[in-house]
């Protein structure tokens, strides 16, 4: 596997690809990987004959309070579990390759980046959507593939895609779960023992309440008690907790087809998210 982390030195790998006619899958990471970036890489194999993984902590998209000083690093295993998967390359750039001097420009989607996540973190998604919009351009990939569990960002991303005529095919990667349910996140490793115990909470209050979504329950009361079961399990705020449409994450007060209930929950200094699609 190449570890690169010279735009031009990138090109020039990727356009002998193209070269020889063969196609190229991206997978965008911050590394800390563990069985769901996976997942994605090997999603990512089925997709395309030449597979990149990007690794780069984006400090555009992590407000002033937040975690990115904290943020896992360990790029050395991470390469190393990428190379026993038979990724081709590691495009691992700096900060000052990604945002050169005078760097100025943002990509904001309007609508939805200001809901869910966007409310609770300003200026995330404009972060996500700026990074992900230069990875498209350097790594020029066919396919390029997201985790589900980050559905928000996966919706903003399709839009931007189409937008902005991008020619790739973003795919959807479906949530990877620890045995007890609860989402596989590299933030998880910031979880005490008894919060960790705790969190599986989550994805049982949010299954229940799938079901009764799903058997005709009220929305209102359903999302009313998920809320009091997380709060009750030990977790200490909810940002969100809503039934929304997949595709315009506009809000719903009845199920219909591509409906998901939408969490998000703090428990200590830890905020973990989750959905799950209503049959």
């Amino acid at each position: 596997m190449q570890t690169i982390r010279v735009i031009a030195e990138l090109r020039q790998t990727i356009a002998q690809w193209r070269q020889r006619g063969q196609s190229v899958a991206l997978v965008p990471t911050m590394g800390a990987l563990h069985e769901g970036h996976l997942a994605l890489v090997r999603a990512a194999q089925t997709s395309a004959e030449r597979i990149v993984v990007s690794i780069f902590v984006n400090p555009g998209q992590f407000g002033p309070n937040e975690d990115f000083s904290t943020y896992p690093r360990r790029e050395a295993d991470d390469a190393a579990l990428l190379a026993a998967q038979g990724v081709d390359l590691l495009w691992a750039p700096d900060v000052a390759t990604i945002y050169p001097a005078g760097h100025a420009t943002r990509i904001s989607i309007a609508g939805l980046d200001n809901m869910m996540c966007g409310a609770a973190r300003p200026g995330h998604f404009e972060g996500v959507a700026t990074i992900v919009a230069k990875l498209f351009n350097q790594v020029q990939p066919d396919v390029a593939l997201f985790g589900e569990k980050d559905w928000q960002q996966l919706a903003i991303i399709r839009r931007m895609a189409r937008d902005l005529d991008f020619a790739l095919t973003i795919t959807g990667v479906p949530i990877v779960r620890e045995a007890d349910g609860l989402a596989m996140s590299s933030r998880n490793a910031y979880l005490l023992a008894s919060q960790r115990q705790a969190a599986t909470a989550l994805p049982m209050a949010m299954q229940a309440a799938v079901t009764a979504i799903a058997q005709g329950g009220d929305i209102a009361t359903i999302l009313a008690d998920t809320k009091a079961a997380i709060l009750s399990a030990g977790f200490d705020a909810i940002d969100y907790c809503d039934l929304r449409d997949g595709d315009s994450l506009k809000a719903m007060t009845t199920a219909r087809a591509g409906a998901r209930l939408f969490v998000a929950a703090r428990i200590g200094n830890t905020r973990l998210i989750d959905n799950i699609p209503i049959p």
